[in-house]
């Protein structure tokens, strides 16, 4: 049995959440994720990994109305699993299952719409009339009205589950895999170059909405000689690289790294921060770092914004959002506080083999998964 795992940018950090839906369902089907590629080669952090890809160069209208049957071509699972309300992931399986009758399950992990609507009301005007990008505000709005023509819907978090109905299926994380005994914090520590320094460590790409610019403050505020802030995903010459380049040397960056990387570098943090902001493109995102940090084992800081809070609960350290000064406060305290963060970190670590782990969503995703392939198939 073939599942077709369908994203709508494989170039781009798209990717994660559809290579995460793959890597939960391999263990019970054969699985492969379809999309375009709009940048390039396949997202780094997935290119080498245990997951197959399929994948086509993307384009802008009109062109891309050529690659529109390869895609569907391409998507011949006996299901059909969407990552993101899309046109280049859901809309291509909406037209798959048209010309060959299987179900079609779609995935909500963002409100794609939000991220549109952080332009103000002119940017978003112009956003709308443009219609060239297949991913566009009009298309990607289109598409969510269309999420209750899929047999089933799975989301990321309780906003999403609010807007659009459907089963929970947050990130998770392999916490067989992942166990804090297997990853010494020394060979991350000597790829980050670092010493005695105390590390405080952003995993991820590092774009505004999820806090990196106030983290960056935060660090300016902390003013501390025996910490650096490492920010891994992010290459020195990007424009979040330019931008942390006066932190000087306190500041490490590490441009993507592959999945399997990240309990190396993960280990040799003091405190991890996920310092989400809060705005229209983070009411339903909850940071895939919060659940690799958990199941590491690392103390956390991170912010008051979407599930994050019931997440953590009382296993990390929370400060409002957009608050660098307190963002600074907690940073501070985690490590003038060894104990009492280590501590912590061992919470977060149970919390996440309990309620965040394969074998958990796995309970979840697979019955639903295969109900729907036993169920009556659609057009």
């Amino acid at each position: 049995m073939k599942i077709s795992v369908l994203c709508f940018d494989c170039s781009d950090n798209a990717a994660g959440r559809a290579d995460l839906l793959a890597r939960l369902l391999r263990s019970a089907y054969d699985v492969e994720v379809v999309g375009p590629r709009f940048r390039g080669d396949v997202w780094a952090p997935v290119r080498d990994g245990r997951v197959k890809y399929r994948t086509v160069p993307g384009s802008r209208y009109p062109a891309f109305v050529g690659t529109v049957p390869s895609l569907v071509r391409l998507a011949d699972g006996d299901l059909l699993y969407a990552s993101k309300p899309r046109p280049t992931s859901y809309g291509i399986g909406l037209l798959a299952r048209r010309q060959r009758r299987r179900p079609l399950i779609l995935d909500i992990d963002d409100w794609e719409v939000g991220f549109f609507y952080r332009a103000g009301a002119w940017g978003r005007l112009g956003r709308f009339l443009n219609l060239a990008n297949p991913n566009g505000l009009p298309w990607t709005w289109l598409m969510e009205r269309l999420t209750g023509r899929a047999e089933a819907v799975t989301v990321a978090s309780r906003f999403l589950q609010e807007r659009f109905g459907g089963v929970l299926v947050p990130h998770v994380r392999d916490t067989d895999e992942w166990r804090p005994e297997r990853h010494p914090p020394d060979p991350g520590r000597a790829r980050l170059g670092v010493g005695t320094e105390r590390v405080v460590m952003f995993l991820g790409t590092p774009r505004a909405h999820k806090g990196i610019d106030d983290l960056s403050e935060a660090m300016r505020i902390l003013a501390r000689p025996d910490v650096v802030l490492a920010v891994v995903g992010c290459a020195p010459d990007s424009a979040a690289g330019r931008r942390l380049a006066p932190l000087g040397r306190s500041v490490r960056l590490v441009p993507d790294i592959p999945f399997a990387d990240v309990p190396l570098y993960l280990a040799a943090a003091d405190v991890v921060a996920a310092p989400q902001r809060l705005g229209p493109d983070t009411l339903g995102q909850v940071p895939a770092k919060v659940f690799d940090a958990m199941a590491l084992g690392r103390p956390i800081v991170s912010t008051r914004v979407s599930m994050i809070p019931e997440i953590l609960d009382d296993s990390g350290v929370l400060v409002a959002p957009g608050d660098p000064a307190g963002l600074a406060r907690a940073i501070a305290w985690l490590l003038d506080h060894p104990a009492e963060a280590a501590a912590l970190g061992r919470k977060a670590r149970e919390r996440c083999v309990a309620r965040y782990s394969y074998a958990a969503a796995r309970r979840v995703l697979l019955p639903l998964v295969q109900a729907a392939i036993d169920g009556p198939k659609h057009q």
